[in-house]
């Protein structure tokens, strides 16, 4: 159900058969399991972080709408799982000084035709530069990469496609990259596993790698980190919130608005500046 109606990307395929086996393992079968077994899942859960056992109390209550719709239970227990009040945790940070030691590092090292710094170096521009997901990333196909437009055809959560800007530095990088790239095979970032690309353990690998020959603690640094980075950026420069959900890819607002706690200054002062009534109070 989750991907013929949903379309569910398959880490969120294999993230909810995570958490329904183990609540299996901890309870039994789900179908026959009673109101009171789902409710001793708070206690056997009880150490887990409240993001960690929301995510596993969304996925079972999930499972047993779909139990009930599909006549396979007749009664719906998922109301006795706990249920944890998270809050969306601050994303990690890169400052500005820090994507510019990062970036100073990966051109140093691409200078001529060196294959592998210069595909780092264009995964990097892409990463902070077009703020993409790893996943996104990584399984980019070839042709996704117009060659007379500055847009990347990306495959977003729940097979959602979105055009995203390339800036200019990117189009180069890319340009460098493909010309290193080699013949054969349809994705643009080739691999040598079962995957067929670049896979999302080696691109964290890589980065920070990379972070630590810039001088950096590699435990900042990651593909979501760089996304973060492109994100919170954009609006410190004065980026509209809707544009950035698109660029992002996000389906809900509120997900995105999470950016917001990072320009909280400038939000005051742009009301300050630009509200009626302070307009009339120095007017005054």
């Amino acid at each position: 159900m989750l991907a013929a109606e949903r379309g569910a990307a398959a880490n969120t395929l294999a993230a909810y058969r995570r958490d329904l086996e183990g609540a299996e393992e901890a309870i039994g079968d789900l179908v026959s399991a009673d109101r009171e077994a789902f409710a001793s899942l708070g206690g056997a859960w009880a150490s887990l972080a409240p993001s960690s056992l929301a995510r596993k109390c969304s996925a079972l209550r999930q499972f047993c709408g779909f139990l009930v719709d599909e006549g396979w239970r007749k009664d719906d227990p998922s109301p006795a799982l706990p249920r944890p009040r998270t809050r969306r945790p601050l994303p990690r940070l890169l400052g500005h000084g820090e994507v510019e030691a990062l970036f100073a590092r990966a051109e140093e090292e691409a200078v001529g035709d060196k294959r592998e710094a210069v595909r780092l170096l264009a995964l990097l521009e892409l990463l902070y530069g077009s703020g993409l997901r790893a996943t996104e990333l990584v399984s980019l196909p070839l042709n996704g990469v117009p060659r007379d437009a500055p847009f990347l055809n990306v495959t977003g959560k729940g097979g959602q496609q979105r055009l995203v800007p390339v800036s200019g530095r990117a189009r180069e990088a890319l340009s460098r990259w493909l010309a290193l790239r080699g013949e054969g095979g349809k994705l643009l970032f080739p691999g040598t596993g079962k995957s067929g690309h670049l896979t999302r353990i080696r691109l964290f690998q890589l980065l920070r790698a990379l972070a630590a020959r810039a001088g950096i603690d590699p435990e900042k640094v990651s593909p979501h980190v760089l996304r973060h980075a492109f994100a919170t950026h954009l609006l410190e420069g004065g980026a509209d919130l809707r544009v950035l959900q698109t660029l992002l890819g996000h389906a809900d607002i509120a997900t995105t608005q999470i950016y917001t706690h990072v320009d909280a200054a400038r939000l005051v002062a742009l009301v300050n500046a630009r509200h009626p009534l302070a307009v009339r109070s120095r007017e005054g």
